[in-house]
């Protein structure tokens, strides 16, 4: 499009998604360093350097703008991977796919981009019950719905017994690793998901 004056007009979509992309990461930067009460939606336009009022016109509430950069960032990261967005392969080898896909959150735990805004929002969460219920509804929920779903295609292949409930099942590799990360009582490693999945599946008793 070509505006009277023969130059081309502003392209909006793009500067929509500058500005977008800008506003993401202004929130995640000014929760990481200031935790969610202080975060403002007015801090969150002035670092991004758009009006408050294109924020108000994208998102009802800063918690909203907070979800969707987090949903941005990890789909951000499982492209840099090379890896579907919130997947778990199927490929017949359920510890191989459930190992893969918890490696990969054990990389997501530990970056620095996704850590410190990640912690700062699960601490507000404790004590702000709505915010706490829109963390689990809107962001871990659909996740682990993932592992659900996984776990009911293994015991369609006879490798889970069937009398097994998956939303409990999936409690036994992704609690320990939530635990561990969120109130430091030991490491996270590839080594350790591999672990607490060969502990899920094959059990503690000698065979």
């Amino acid at each position: 499009m070509v505006t009277q004056s023969g130059k081309p007009a502003p392209d909006t979509t793009r500067r929509s998604e500058r500005s977008r992309r800008a506003i993401y990461e202004a929130a995640l930067a000014l929760v990481a360093e200031a935790g969610y009460p202080r975060t403002t939606i007015e801090g969150i336009a002035a670092r991004a350097g758009v009006g408050k009022q294109t924020i108000y016109r994208w998102w009802g509430s800063k918690a909203d703008v907070l979800l969707e950069a987090f949903l941005d960032l990890g789909e951000q990261a499982a492209e840099a991977a090379g890896q579907e967005p919130y997947a778990i392969p199927d490929t017949g080898d359920l510890a191989a796919d459930l190992k893969a896909v918890l490696r990969a959150t054990v990389d997501e735990l530990l970056d620095p981009r996704f850590e410190a805004p990640s912690r700062a929002l699960a601490a507000e969460g404790l004590v702000n019950e709505k915010l706490g219920r829109e963390f689990v509804a809107k962001l871990l929920e659909p996740q682990l719905q993932l592992y659900v779903d996984r776990l009911r295609s293994a015991q369609d292949a006879g490798h889970v017994r069937t009398d097994v409930d998956p939303r409990i099942a999936l409690e036994l590799f992704v609690s320990p690793l939530a635990q561990r990360w969120l109130q430091h009582t030991g490491p996270i490693s590839h080594e350790y998901t591999d672990t607490l999945v060969d502990y899920a599946l094959h059990g503690l008793a000698p065979r």
